[in-house]
C-alpha cells in the first residue's frame, strides 16, 4: 500500500451493489460524519467498505485507523469483511477492537502515569464483589444490610460516567452503605492499584484521566498524530466514558465516523446514553449526515408499522424506513383472554406456518420480561415443538427456580440430600461448607438421610454456635411448611415457603439488573403451580419437563427478550404481552419518566424490525401474576401502529385496543373488562385535570384521555394508564 492516495476507480469492486447513501457514507471521508443507519438497511457493509475505501486508496495505513466496535465477535468480522473486500489481502497493524480492549492496549503503554505497572492485571466481576467485600468489612459497614454487588454496581455506574473519587459530590449515592459509598470507592480504587490491577471501568477511566491531565498533553497529542481516521460502530450505545474518550481522540484530525440508529438505543439501563448520537452535530459543527434508510430486510406492512410508532418519539433525529420489496402480510393484533390462551394461539400459529413449510428457525418470540418465557415452553413441549431460550436459561433450569423447586422438594420429600443441600445455606444462613462435610460424615456413620443427621445431631456436641441455632431453626420451618401440605392450597404454601425462609427478601434487596427479573420468575413460578391440583403433581410435572426438553439447536423456535434480540432478523416474530405495565414497562416509566417511556418505544421498534416477513402482536385482557388475576389493557403502542399495516381480531367479548378511527374501522369496540361496575353516569366523561380514585393506587389527577384509557398521575403510586371503569371521580 501506498501512503500518497491513488487514484479513484469510478467503480471499484468493494462498492459494487452499493446504493445512493452507502456509497455516500462511504466518499465522505474527511471530517466529521453521522451514518444514521436505520435496521435492516446494510449499515455494516457501508461501514466495511468505508474502511476498505480508506485502505485502498492509500488515504491511511491500517494502523493510522481506529476501528471500534461493541462485540469482540463484531471486531473480527470486521476483519474479515474488509479483507474480503480488498481480495484476501490481509489486515494487520490496525487498531481494532471493543472501547476495553482498545483503552487497555492504550494504558498498557502510559499505566505508569496513572500509578500501575504496564503488567497490571485486569480483574473479574467476582474479584470486584470479594474487594468491595473486605474494605466493607474493615470499615466496619453491615455487609448484609448492603450487600457488596450493590456497592459495586453503584460504583460500576460512575465510572460509566467517567467519575473519579474527587468527581463525587458528598452524599452522592444517597444513603447507601449507610452514606459512605464515595469513601468505600476511594478505598476501592487505593487498593486496586496497590495490586497492581484495574476493573473494567478502569480501562477507559484512567486513560481518559491521562488525557485530560495538561501535564501529560503530549500522549493525546501523539494518539492524534497517529490516527488519521477513527470509525464507531453502534454509537447510539455508548456510555459517557466512551463517549469522552472518543471525543478527545477525534479533537484531532476530526476525521471521526460514527455509525448508529437512534431509534435503537434500548441499553439505558446499562448506562447507553442515546444524547451522545443526538447531539453529534453539536459536538462536531459542519457534520455530515447520511441517513441510510433503504431497508433490505422487512416488508412494507412491517416498516410501515415500525416507523408508525417510533414517530411518537420526541427525541430521535428522524428517518423514514422503505424498502423495494412488496408490502407483505399486514401485522396481526390479537386480543386473548388471559396468558394461557396467548400461548395457545402462538402455538397453533406457528404449527400453521410449520404445515406452510416455514422452518421453525426462522421463528422468534420476542418478550419484554423473562418471567412470559414459561407459559410458552409449556405449551411447546405439549405441542413437541422444539425451542430454544436465548440470551438465557430455560425456564426451570434458572437459578432462582431450582432453588424454589429445592425448597418445594425438601417438603415433600426430606430425604432429598441434593435439594436439601442446595438451599441449606441460601439466602445465608451462617452455614458453612465445614458444617455441611460435618453433617455428611454423620449422616454416612448412621446409613441416615442429611435431613435426619440435621436432627440428630441438635442433640449431639458435634455441631455447636450460630450454624448449629441456624439449622434447627430451619428444621422447624420445613415441619411447620410440611403439616400445612394437606390444609394450604400449594400455592399459597410456595409464597409463604418462599417469604418465611427470606429467599424473595434476598433477590428483592441485590441490586443487581437482572435481580427484578429472578422475583418476577419466582412470581410466575407460582401463578404456573395453579394449573395443578398439588405441589407433588408440580414436582412430578417439572421433572418430567426437564427430562424431556429436546436440545436440538438448528431447527428450533428461539425465545428471548427484547432485548436480546437486538442485532437478530427472523423470517416471523411473535410479539406477546403488549399490555400497559409490563409493555411499556411500568417500572421504567416509574423510574425514568417520558425518557423511560421513549426508551421501551425503541424497545418495540426493534423488536417489530426483526421480522422479515411476517410479525404478530398479542395483548391479554387478564395475567395472573403471584397466584392473583390483574386485568389488563392493552398497550399505547399498540394504539399507534398505523391501521393500514395492521389486521385485528380478539377473543369474543373481550374489548379492543383503542378508539382511534382506524381501530373502529376495523370492527373492534373497546369494551371495559368484566368487573363490577362504578356508580357513575355513563353520560359524564372524565375530563384532563379532573381528580379521581383507583382502589389500588388511590387518588390522582387525569393527565390524558385516551377514549376508555386514562393516563393518570397518582399521588402516591406515580404515573399508570388505566381503564375508565376502573376509577370512580373524586
Amino acid at each position: 500500500m501506498q501512503t500518497a492516495e491513488q487514484p479513484f476507480s469510478p467503480d471499484p469492486e468493494y462498492m459494487a451493489g452499493l446504493n445512493a447513501a452507502q456509497t455516500d457514507a462511504v466518499l465522505a471521508t474527511e471530517g466529521p460524519v453521522l451514518v444514521l443507519a436505520g435496521a435492516g438497511t446494510g449499515k455494516t457493509r457501508a461501514l466495511t467498505s468505508r474502511l476498505a475505501h480508506i485502505l485502498k486508496t492509500g488515504r491511511a495505513w491500517p494502523s493510522q485507523i481506529l476501528a471500534v466496535t461493541f462485540t469482540n465477535k463484531a471486531a473480527q468480522e470486521m476483519r474479515a469483511r474488509v479483507s474480503g473486500l480488498l481480495g484476501g489481502q490481509p489486515v494487520e497493524g490496525w487498531w481494532l477492537g471493543t472501547f476495553h480492549a482498545l483503552a487497555a492496549r492504550m494504558l498498557r503503554r502510559h499505566a505508569d502515569l496513572v500509578g500501575l505497572s504496564s503488567n497490571f492485571t485486569i480483574i473479574d466481576p467476582d474479584d470486584q464483589v470479594r474487594l468491595i467485600k473486605q474494605i466493607m468489612e474493615a470499615e466496619s459497614i453491615d455487609t448484609k444490610k448492603w450487600p457488596p454487588r450493590t456497592v459495586l454496581h453503584h460504583i460500576d455506574r460512575w465510572k460509566d460516567k467517567a467519575l473519579c473519587p474527587p468527581d463525587i459530590k458528598d452524599g452522592d449515592g444517597g444513603d447507601v452503605a449507610g452514606g459512605r459509598l464515595k469513601n468505600i470507592y476511594r478505598l476501592y480504587q487505593e487498593r486496586l492499584k496497590l495490586i497492581n490491577a484495574c476493573d473494567f471501568g478502569d480501562l477507559l477511566l484512567h486513560i481518559i484521566t491521562i488525557f485530560k491531565d495538561p501535564k501529560h498533553a503530549d500522549v493525546l497529542a501523539d494518539y492524534h498524530r497517529r490516527f488519521k481516521y477513527i470509525l464507531v460502530d453502534e454509537y447510539q450505545d455508548t456510555n459517557v466514558a466512551q463517549y469522552m474518550w472518543l471525543r478527545l481522540l477525534a479533537m484531532g484530525n476530526k476525521n471521526i465516523c460514527v455509525v448508529g440508529d437512534d431509534d435503537q438505543s434500548i441499553y439505558g439501563w446499562r448506562g447507553a446514553e442515546v444524547g451522545n448520537i443526538l447531539r453529534f452535530e453539536t459536538d462536531f459543527p459542519g457534520a455530515k449526515i447520511v441517513r441510510l434508510e433503504q431497508n433490505y430486510r422487512s416488508t412494507g406492512h412491517i416498516l410501515g408499522a415500525a416507523s408508525g410508532v417510533i414517530a411518537q418519539n420526541q427525541d430521535r433525529l428522524g428517518k423514514t424506513l422503505w424498502s423495494e420489496s412488496d408490502h407483505g402480510d399486514k401485522i396481526a393484533v390479537r386480543g386473548l383472554w388471559d396468558g394461557g390462551a396467548e400461548a395457545r394461539w402462538i402455538g397453533e400459529e406457528i404449527e400453521q406456518l410449520q404445515h406452510k413449510g416455514w422452518r421453525l428457525g426462522q421463528i422468534a418470540i420476542l418478550v419484554r420480561a423473562g418471567f412470559q418465557t414459561r407459559e410458552f415452553e409449556e405449551r411447546f413441549i405439549q405441542l413437541g415443538l422444539p425451542y430454544r431460550v436465548l440470551g438465557g436459561m430455560r425456564f426451570y433450569e434458572r437459578q432462582e427456580i431450582r432453588d424454589a423447586l429445592a425448597y418445594f422438594r425438601v417438603i415433600i420429600q426430606p430425604a432429598d440430600d441434593l435439594a436439601l443441600e442446595r438451599i441449606i445455606n441460601t439466602p445465608k444462613r451462617g452455614i458453612g461448607d465445614t458444617t455441611v462435610k460435618t453433617l455428611y460424615g454423620h449422616a454416612r456413620a448412621k446409613g441416615i438421610s442429611l435431613h435426619d443427621a440435621i436432627l440428630q445431631t441438635g442433640d449431639t456436641d458435634e455441631l455447636r454456635g450460630a450454624a448449629k441455632t441456624a439449622l434447627s431453626r430451619l428444621m422447624a420451618d420445613f415441619a411447620r411448611w410440611r403439616s400445612l401440605v394437606d390444609s394450604t392450597p400449594h400455592t399459597a404454601l410456595a409464597g409463604m415457603v418462599l417469604d418465611e425462609s427470606g429467599y424473595i427478601s434476598m433477590w428483592q434487596a441485590d441490586k443487581a439488573p437482572d435481580s427484578p427479573g429472578r422475583v418476577e420468575n419466582l412470581k410466575e413460578l407460582i401463578t404456573g403451580m395453579a394449573e395443578f391440583e398439588s405441589l407433588s403433581t408440580f414436582l412430578e410435572h417439572v421433572a418430567l419437563v426437564l427430562e424431556n426438553q429436546d436440545r436440538r439447536e438448528n431447527e428450533s423456535i428461539s425465545i428471548m427478550t427484547l432485548h436480546g434480540a437486538k442485532g437478530l432478523e427472523f423470517d416471523a416474530v411473535f410479539l406477546p404481552g403488549w399490555e400497559e405495565g409490563l409493555f411499556p414497562s411500568q417500572k421504567t416509566m416509574d423510574e425514568h419518566g417520558l425518557k423511560g417511556l421513549e426508551e421501551e418505544r425503541r424497545l418495540a421498534y426493534v423488536g417489530l424490525t426483526r421480522a422479515r416477513k411476517r410479525a404478530h402482536i398479542s395483548y391479554t385482557a387478564n395475567r395472573r401474576l403471584y397466584g392473583n388475576w390483574t386485568s389488563a389493557i392493552p398497550s399505547r403502542f399498540i394504539d399507534e401502529l398505523p391501521g393500514d399495516h395492521v389486521t385485528v381480531s380478539a377473543d369474543p367479548g373481550l374489548y379492543g385496543p383503542g378508539r382511534s378511527a382506524h381501530w373502529d374501522s376495523s370492527g373492534m369496540q373497546p369494551h371495559a373488562p368484566s368487573r363490577t361496575s362504578r356508580n357513575r353516569d355513563d353520560d359524564a366523561p372524565f375530563t384532563r385535570g379532573e381528580r379521581v380514585f383507583h382502589d389500588k393506587f388511590g387518588a390522582g389527577t387525569i393527565i390524558n384521555v385516551d377514549g376508555h384509557k386514562l393516563d393518570i398521575a397518582f399521588d402516591q403510586g406515580g404515573h399508570k394508564r388505566v381503564m375508565d371503569s376502573f376509577v370512580d371521580k373524586a
